[in-house]
């Protein structure tokens, strides 16, 4: 099963040893159609996003105008319409939870691929730089895949935590260790075990 929440922040159990914790609320979803395969479209609220595509689907399914994003899932419903079951979560010990890693634009090749840089003193002229990029005269390029400054972050990842708690009637799921992305990020668990 699978579900699309939304990350709250970091905290840490009371308790000795104290363990972090990621908090992570599940964002209520509508099942709007089913497929053959134990996938459905499932609608959920997210921005304030509205546009006549939207609209033409909210009138497909039936669905208020909150419902304004829409998302394909695995989940255990046999019947449309109703809310995303989330009784698989109470059993669950283990997730896997996908998230797009925080943003950090264009970094140079120190930060990007963790290179060592050149000595810090006067006149080396090579603190943050990446070095020598290419071979003599041949191959007389630069290799694909070469190593260089350039975009950081803003890609998905996916890791595997395990469940501490879930308080189903506020929907907040309590998973040991960090997750990726920023505070307010959405993303998707999907239950492993």
């Amino acid at each position: 099963m699978e579900y699309i929440v939304e990350k709250i922040g970091m905290s840490r159990t009371v308790g000795a040893p104290s363990v972090p914790v990621t908090l992570l609320k599940l964002i209520p979803a509508k099942v709007c159609a089913l497929g053959s395969d134990g996938k459905a479209i499932v609608a959920y609220a997210h921005t304030k996003a509205a546009n006549k595509a939207i609209a033409g689907q909210q009138a497909k399914y039936g669905l208020s105008k909150e419902f304004n994003s829409f998302a394909t899932l695995s989940v255990a419903n046999t019947e449309t319409g109703g809310d995303v079951d989330v009784s698989a979560l109470k059993e669950a010990k283990l997730l896997k939870v996908s998230f797009n890693t925080k943003g950090r634009g264009f970094q140079g090749v120190m930060k990007r691929h963790g290179f060592s840089g050149g000595p810090k003193s006067h006149g080396s002229r090579f603190h943050r730089r990446p070095g020598s990029i290419g071979n003599c005269e041949w191959p007389g390029r630069v290799q694909p895949g070469m190593k260089m400054a350039g975009h950081y972050g803003n890609e998905k990842t996916t890791v595997k935590n395990e469940i501490i708690s879930f308080d189903e009637a506020n929907g907040v799921l309590v998973l040991k260790g960090s997750v990726p992305g920023f505070n307010g990020a959405m993303g998707r668990i999907k239950v492993v075990k």
